[in-house]
This record gives structure tokens, sequence and C-alpha cells, in this order.
């Protein structure tokens, strides 16, 4: 969850999908996918592999002894630490996942296909009543719509159906070892301790995703730290089994990361002929009534909203749907740093409130670009005079921006979105 802490968004129709598929949204509208499951290496010599895994498990034990003693040093107990770490294990899986490089990509109009179908919408509806007093009393007490909720409840865990099952000890403790985010991975790991100690959830029951986020709405245990509450009064925060306090803590998120009540998180808009592309960039922010003076207008042609700071989204390009979005927009980012995700639980709640789906068609013959494509693109750019930044694959405002300032000396929209043809005729 939340994810303006350095662990992968991965925005899904679950992120724990039964396949385990890990996803990484690029800011052009594409859904990067790295299977969780690799085809198995053939070894004739299985001896040296054990021998290799045999050392490398002494060295994680005398690692996990050196942890402990800084987790002493900040007030973990004995009992707390023998609860943790007698039975820890070192998970390959783990490391495989966290270094896997994202290649292929999935349209955003495929993944919004599955995140916000209708079978999801009907099963988020369901589940909106058999739960409506718990998640009515969290949207009151902290003023977060209730389908938003429920909304990040589905993209989070299927309503509750999936919240991983990789023990959040082991995965953090397999992170930290292995050495590429070891900072970030050993606060998470001392955070988690800490969860333990306070006796909010048994080790056994401390289950998650790969990356650390656990229960249902897939909180990191720093985050859990900070905003998970007990709302049942049963002098536990539990986000794995109790409905109340997984909504509860959801809400609280929400409200301290600044959501605004009774703003909508936006709409989908109609832009006027001629718009000038160059302006839908999140840095662009506007009230809605001067997008309005603009020419931009609701789909039914109702007033637009009052957004006093919104930005036009354009998850595809000029050819694609355009949205409106608004602080509470910005507020849904501060939980998964991913336009996409965003995007799905936004139009995710609207349709558990009978809201409509988008009514522009999504552009689907364009191809989405492969990171290996991304980059070259960005080199190309750089060496045509158009600075993008470091060529490193992935899109950002400097990109972006590189983008548009080719399609302009094209004649071209600068909506800055990259394609095939662009590529193409850079090369």
């Amino acid at each position: 969850m939340q994810k303006t802490l350095p662990r992968f968004p991965e925005p899904a129709i679950s992120r724990l999908a039964p396949t385990l598929l890990t996803i990484f949204v690029l800011a052009g509208g594409a859904v990067t996918l790295s299977a969780s499951a690799q085809t198995p290496q053939t070894n004739s010599s299985p001896a040296p592999a054990a021998t290799g895994d045999a050392e490398r498990d002494q060295r994680f034990a005398r690692w996990v002894a050196e942890f402990s003693t800084t987790a002493r040093a900040a007030g973990i107990t004995e009992a707390t630490l023998q609860s943790a770490f007698d039975n820890i294990r070192f998970i390959p899986r783990v490391t495989e996942l966290d270094s896997a490089q994202p290649e292929f990509t999935r349209a955003v109009w495929d993944y919004l296909d599955s995140a916000v179908s209708a079978q999801r919408i009907v099963r988020g509806q369901d589940k909106l009543l058999q739960s409506r007093p718990a998640i009515d009393a969290a949207a009151a007490r902290y003023g977060v719509p209730a389908e938003i909720l429920v909304a990040i409840w589905g993209m989070e865990s299927n309503y509750g159906s999936n919240v991983g099952d990789i023990p959040t000890i082991d995965a953090l403790a397999t992170l930290a070892f292995e050495g590429r985010r070891e900072a970030w991975a050993r606060g998470q790991l001392l955070a988690a301790l800490k969860i333990l100690q306070n006796r909010d959830v048994e080790r056994a029951q401390m289950v998650g995703s790969w990356a650390g986020a656990m229960g249902q709405t897939q909180f990191l245990p720093s985050n859990f730290l900070a905003y998970a509450v007990d709302a049942d009064g049963d002098g536990r925060r539990d986000i794995w089994g109790s409905v109340p306090d997984v909504m509860a803590s959801t809400a609280n998120f929400l409200a301290s990361a600044r959501w605004q009540t009774g703003q909508p998180w936006g709409l989908e808009v109609r832009l006027p002929p001629g718009f000038d592309f160059a302006l839908a960039d999140a840095d662009e922010r506007r009230p809605a009534s001067a997008w309005a003076d603009l020419g931009v207008k609701s789909m039914n042609g109702a007033p637009l909203p009052a957004l006093a700071d919104s930005a036009i989204l354009l998850p595809t390009g000029a050819r694609g749907p355009a949205f409106l979005v608004g602080p509470n927009f910005r507020t849904i980012l501060r939980y998964n740093n991913s336009t996409s995700y965003a995007l799905a639980v936004s139009l995710l709640a609207q349709g558990l409130a009978g809201g409509p789906a988008v009514q522009t068609a999504w552009p689907r013959d364009l191809q989405p670009l492969s990171r290996t494509q991304l980059l070259a693109l960005q080199t190309a750019l750089n060496a045509r005079g158009f600075d993008s930044g470091t060529p490193d694959g992935t899109m950002g405002p400097a990109t972006r921006n590189g983008i548009r300032r080719y399609q302009q000396s094209l004649g071209l929209s600068a909506d800055g979105y990259p394609t095939l043809e662009l590529l193409q005729s850079l090369q």
C-alpha cells in the first residue's frame, strides 16, 4: 500500500493474484508485467548449488544475529526476537521478484478491463452491503466515501480473499540481507517486530506480499504503526481478519494523506477542438472553472465539479479518454504512486456507486512500448537534442517533456505520449 516508500507499485486486478504477477505501471499508460514463475534451470550438478545454499543460509543466520543486536537497542524484547527469528528462513523467491526486470507491457485498457470489470463491481456492491455498518462507520469517522474504501479493498486483495501467504518477517529479512534495498527493508523489519511486540498479530498470521505489504489493504509495517486502527474494540489492530479494522485503517491513511471530504476524485471530460495537449500535465493545475473557460466539458454537459486545484489526465495520449482529476486523485496516488492504479480505484468506486463507465473509446490499436523500446526512444530523443533525462526505460516528466518538444517540432499534438510511430520516426 501507500507507496511513497521505495517499494514497487503493484497495481493489478489484485496485487496478490493467484499467479502472483509482479506489476509495475509506467506513466505512459502501460502496465509492465514480470511473471513470478520463471522456467527452472536444469542443473546436472546439484551438489554445488546445495553447498552454495548452505553457505548462504549461514551468512543469513549471522545477519539475523547482527540485526537482533540493533533490534534490542531499539527496544525489542528477547521474547519478541525469539518469536520472530527462531524459525526464520531465507526465501529465494523474494529476491528473484525484487530483482526482476520488467520488459513486456500490457495496455492500460487491458488492465482496466480486468480491474474494473462488471464482475468486480457486482462483487464489490455485494461486499458493501454485507459489511455496510463497518464501512459506513469508517467513512463517517474519516470523511472518505465508502465506495473508495471498498474499491481499494477490491484492488489490494480482491475484497479480502487473497491477502498473500508469504511470512512478512521472512520476506523483509530476505530483502534486507540481499542488500539492494537494505536500509529500507531494515526499517520495515524493525517496524514489523514492533507490531509483533504490540501483540496486534501473531507471527504465523503476519503474512502478505513478497515486498512486505500486509493484510486486506496491504499496509507496509511502518504504515501499519502509523495508521492502523482498532475499530472493533478488541485491543488489536487486525488488518488481516477484522473488516472494521481494515476499513478504519484504510480511511485513516487516506484522511492523513489529506483526503478532501465532499470532493469527487474527478470525472471523465470532453476536450474542445484545438485543445493544447501540452496543458495535459500533472503540474498544470488550475480551478475547474478555468478549464471550463478553455472549453473543457463534462460528458453529460453538467457543470464541472468545483475543484479548486485540478489537472487534465490523458492516460493514453490525445487519442484516448480525458479526465479532470483533483486533490483526492492525488491522495489515492499516495496509497500507490501509479496513475493507472489511482484511475482504477476511482473508476471502480464510481461503478460501485452506480456511476458510468468510461465513455470514450480507448485507442486499442496502439502498441505500448516495452521498456527496451522506451529506452531506445529516450536515447534517440537525447541524440536529437530533445532532452529526456537519463535514459532508463521508465516514463517520467523529463521524458514526457522531451516527447512533447519533438512532437511540436513535427507539428503533432504535443500530448507527450510515447508511441511506436514516434520511435520509428526518430530512428
